[in-house]
């Protein structure tokens, strides 16, 4: 075979063997398949490029080749979901294990150093309230900056914006009771878990397809999070009951060391396993966003006709929260439904569904809106009516147009890549907000 057909070959089984699901005995069958079928095309009268084409897509795409793959060696399968194998070739993934193991140990030391300079947990909520993201996040980029060999120029940016977060929230002198403290110590985590996705996506932070792997990436570890953190509570429990039952208190030791180091080491693993397992196992968001989709869509349909049936809303502070909380959870659903969506297909059932229910978080917005501002009408600015007029603002422009846009992709006048473009775009809305908030805010109103 000719120099240009190997090179061709070498390139589809590199990227054949980035799929976790095949083996290297796999990938070699797959191979042999290729080649032989390569070859009954030349002899045929095929110049190479195009045997080497059509023999390609007459195996069938990767995925469809992993998925067969998975299920006549489920065993193996269900192997690689728990750690990486015993294979010669398993030496990156337990290096990378060894790694996040590492950050997460550092993670959780973190957490206990400010008590040897006389912050304890107990007595002094409020600095660890600030300053957890700070403990965390930190090994976390450090994870993702040794695992995708970033330049030294983008680990100083990140660990220069990781300096700048911990001067703002401890510099200014801001009250432990101050509304702006509080806003602070919110916002600060999302600028900070934005700082990692500069180290997840390598410093190619201009790269949208990049920025819709760190937007998958989120949601993903979001869900093994919950999953390891409802595991941690049965451990908790467990270890409460028995420790009990032979006249041992743990309290202190459950209190003070397993539930912040456990939380801080967590946070790291669940990044470990997203990455390890994300070839394997079809990731969990994007399944979870069609089975909530319509089910939110339904209830925000149903509070919308309770509304205009009493003509009441409650504009309590809490409820207004809860109502962001909600519009984050749509938010979350339309991103989640549009990362793992295949752009080339055309508008179906679902697109329109998710169009209702961003028309109706839309519609929600701005009644959250007009209380909003019927508050601060009322008493006047403060950190908290300000951020969450902000907030509510910055939502209803991101609801707004990606309204627009589903409504022009139903009626086949813009390509749904326009949707993921304008998603991905509007994270740096996200940062900059959260930098403004962490930086200004407190300035603005005085360190109140």
């Amino acid at each position: 075979m000719t120099t240009d057909l190997e090179t061709q070959i070498a390139d589809w089984r590199a990227y054949a063997e980035r799929r976790r699901e095949l083996h290297n005995a796999d990938t070699d069958e797959l191979e042999d398949h290729l080649r032989a079928r390569i070859t009954e095309l030349t002899d045929a009268g095929l110049h190479s490029d195009e045997a080497f084409l059509i023999a390609v897509k007459r195996m069938g795409s990767l995925d469809e080749l992993s998925r067969e793959f998975a299920r006549e060696h489920s065993e193996r399968l269900w192997k690689q979901l728990v750690l990486p194998g015993e294979e010669p070739s398993s030496g990156p993934p337990r290096r990378e294990f060894l790694a996040a193991l590492v950050c997460a140990v550092i993670a959780a030391a973190a957490v206990k150093l400010p008590a040897l300079f006389g912050f304890d947990l107990d007595d002094d909520p409020a600095f660890y309230g600030r300053n957890l993201s700070l403990f965390v996040l930190p090994a976390l980029a450090g994870y993702f900056a040794w695992q995708r060999r970033v330049s030294p120029r983008v680990i100083a940016v990140v660990a220069a914006l990781f300096v700048l977060g911990a001067v703002a929230v401890n510099a200014y002198p801001m009250d432990e009771d101050s509304q702006s403290l509080v806003i602070s110590a919110v916002h600060l985590p999302l600028a900070l878990w934005l700082v990692v996705g500069l180290a997840y996506v390598g410093g190619d932070w201009l790269d949208g397809r990049r920025r819709m792997d760190f937007i998958r990436f989120t949601g993903e570890w979001a869900i093994y999070f919950a999953l390891i953190a409802l595991g941690g509570g049965v451990l908790t429990g467990f270890t409460v009951a028995t420790f009990e039952a032979i006249g041992v208190d743990t309290e202190t030791f459950i209190s003070q060391w397993l539930l912040p180091c456990g939380a801080a080491g967590a946070v790291i693993v669940a990044a470990w396993l997203v990455e390890a397992k994300q070839s394997v196992i079809e990731n969990m968001a994007p399944v979870l966003t069609r089975v909530f989709t319509p089910l939110f869509a339904v209830a925000l349909l149903a509070f919308l006709i309770g509304l205009v049936w009493t003509g009441n809303l409650d504009v309590e502070r809490d409820v207004l929260i809860l109502f962001d909380l909600l519009l984050v959870v749509v938010l979350g659903l339309l991103l989640y439904a549009i990362s793992a969506r295949n752009p080339a297909v055309g508008p179906g059932w679902f697109d329109r569904l998710q169009l209702g229910l961003v028309v109706s978080a839309l519609l929600i917005d701005a009644v959250v809106l007009a209380a909003i501002t019927g508050r601060i009408t009322e008493f006047g600015f403060t950190p908290n009516k300000t951020a969450a007029l902000g907030e509510n603002l910055i939502l209803l422009a991101n609801l707004a147009w990606s309204a627009w846009l589903f409504l022009a992709f139903v009626r086949h006048k813009v390509k749904f890549a326009a949707l993921e473009q304008w998603q991905t775009r509007y994270v740096f809305v996200y940062a900059g907000w959260a930098w403004f908030v962490v930086l200004v805010f407190p300035l603005i109103f005085t360190f109140d």
